[in-house]
């Protein structure tokens, strides 16, 4: 028996963080859910929760006031042509997401972690306690207090402090992502996303979206694609652009204007870290499990944090390789591959926007929309048996192919579990500016 304050220090109460802290804490763990935030509070997200989110939180049992139900979804190409993409019930998922504000789901979800016994503090993490040989004793915040465990799950975001401090965050091998969003009144049948040409025959980057909200107001945002580079991406004038657009389409109000806007990193594809070194875990945005070409991370972020809860409840003593493999079973087939892919979508915009205007054209879209919204959601693995489930396998499998021979520093982080750190010796280490 440990003799240590906790078992698990989980840093960062969000999707992830709350996930594993509640599972931990109905194992019989002590774990303590640390956070700099009070909560409620905030976040930059376009609040859809997809399927395999929906469906961890029905065998967890855990009930989250949600704004409605998202099933279909329209997405919409630099053509202005739509196509209407299904929403397929799978094996192991749901057949729809939920829409919930994330100031609401956050703080539910931490809720739901307190309540099973999870310790909640408040504080800002900026330093670790670590031995020689890659051990994490302990985190240490700034107000000096010293939380020591077992094991350190990391689940603070795409800039992740505490894969940084552990020396476990390799920037430059991320694929790298940034996106704003506000709020406006708008009623929205379907979440809506819209695919755009940056000039004529050339790919926008990423994609605006018009998502159901809570009483009247949906969620409106534009995230980019930024390659190995995380720069700075000036997106205001973007969304207003956007904005004007949907005006004109009729998607919103004339004259209507988004409230303040809020705007986040993303890291995508599993890169830019290992998922463990040592005794310390990384779960969600800092694995870098946002999926690349569509950037949803609130599900990846919830299914990761209860792989990595069941590897320290099962494997106590050295939790990470269980937590690595069962990861690469889960994503590792499909998050390489949709990486490799969008970073070269990224280098052809003009091949991207031809692509994107076949994909919406009215006679290819009615063949095309279950495959694309099946493999482009990563819900290949564990779809039910269906002609458009066999054609998105067939592109899992090719874009596989496509990393294998151009992305292999994508690949490693999710194909390798990792005894030790990659930093050398490490005492207490401080943030860096």
């Amino acid at each position: 028996m440990s003799e240590r304050p906790f078992d698990a220090v989980v840093v960062g109460a969000g999707p992830a963080g709350s996930i594993a802290a509640l599972v931990l804490a109905r194992g019989g763990a002590r774990v303590a859910l640390a956070d700099k935030a009070s909560f409620p509070r905030d976040k930059a997200c376009g609040d859809l929760v997809g399927p395999r989110g929906v469906q961890v939180l029905a065998e967890l049992g855990v009930h989250v006031p949600d704004a409605g139900q998202g099933s279909d979804l329209l997405a919409v190409g630099p053509s202005g042509q739509a196509s209407r993409l299904p929403a397929f019930p799978g094996r192991d998922y749901a057949g729809h997401g939920v829409v919930v504000p994330r100031l609401v789901f956050d703080h539910a979800l931490r809720e739901a972690a307190v309540a099973a016994g999870a310790t909640p503090v408040q504080a800002r993490v900026t330093a670790v306690d670590a031995d020689g040989d890659g051990t994490v004793r302990a985190v240490i915040a700034s107000d000096g207090r010293r939380l020591a465990a077992d094991v350190v799950i990391g689940a603070d975001g795409a800039l992740s402090p505490l894969a940084r401090l552990a020396g476990m965050l390799d920037p430059d091998t991320a694929l790298w992502g940034f996106a704003i969003r506000a709020y406006l009144p708008a009623e929205v049948p379907l979440p809506l996303l819209v695919l755009l040409d940056a000039r004529p025959w050339r790919i926008y980057p990423g994609y605006g979206w018009l998502f159901p909200g809570a009483d009247g107001q949906a969620n409106v945002g534009i995230g980019v694609g930024l390659g190995n580079t995380r720069r700075q991406a000036p997106l205001r004038d973007d969304l207003a652009r956007f904005c004007a657009m949907l005006a004109a389409r009729g998607d919103i109000g004339p004259g209507v204007r988004p409230g303040p806007v809020t705007g986040g990193w993303l890291r995508m594809g599993g890169t830019g870290t290992p998922a463990a070194a040592g005794n310390v875990l990384l779960a969600g945005d800092a694995a870098g499990l946002i999926n690349p070409l569509q950037g949803e991370g609130i599900a990846p972020a919830m299914v990761s944090a209860r792989l990595a809860a069941e590897a320290v409840l099962a494997h106590p003593a050295n939790p990470g390789p269980a937590y690595t493999e069962a990861l690469a079973g889960v994503f590792g087939r499909y998050l390489p591959g949709a990486a490799a892919l969008q970073a070269a979508l990224l280098r052809r915009p003009r091949a991207a926007s031809a692509g994107v205007r076949l994909l919406t054209a009215p006679l290819v879209r009615r063949l095309v929309a279950g495959t694309w919204s099946l493999y482009w959601n990563g819900l290949v693995d564990g779809a039910q048996p269906r002609p458009s489930a066999w054609s998105a396998g067939m592109v899992q499998r090719v874009a596989g192919l496509l990393a294998e021979r151009g992305g292999e520093r994508l690949t490693a982080p999710l194909s390798s579990a990792v005894a030790g750190t990659p930093s050398g010796d490490r005492q207490v280490t401080k943030s860096a500016p």
